[in-house]
């Protein structure tokens, strides 16, 4: 996929997160300080079974709408935090006390934060 397309994918997955209700969603552009996606997507859910929602309707909406396939997850069956690897996107999701915990925006603080206007 090209840069325009990724980004396509990354607003798919905003809106999808969005529609879920998902709690202070952030795209952080980590493609100039690593290699190993362009984008990062974290969000948080209230509860478990919004975060297993979320993430359903991330991989499906992806999927649907941009020929997009998860290569890789984890903690699928946990009930605080799921990773979703769709090669250049990772989407993270997190219930809140986690999020909180591992700060993931602090550790990518050198990235760059997307802004909310242009994923919409």
């Amino acid at each position: 996929m090209n840069k325009e397309q990724i980004f396509e994918s990354v607003k798919v997955a905003y809106k999808a997160l969005d529609d879920k209700m998902g709690i202070d969603i952030k795209v952080i552009d980590i493609s100039s300080v690593s290699p190993i996606a362009d984008y990062f997507v974290i969000a948080s859910a209230n509860n478990s079974s919004q975060l297993r929602a979320m993430a359903d309707a991330v991989e499906e909406e992806l999927h649907k709408k941009c020929n997009v396939q998860k290569t890789h997850s984890e903690g699928t069956q946990t009930k605080s935090w799921i990773l979703l690897d769709f090669n250049d996107i990772v989407v993270h999701l997190f219930n809140e006390e986690d999020r909180e915990f591992y700060n993931i925006e602090r550790i990518w603080a050198d990235a760059e934060n997307i802004d909310e206007s242009l994923l919409k």
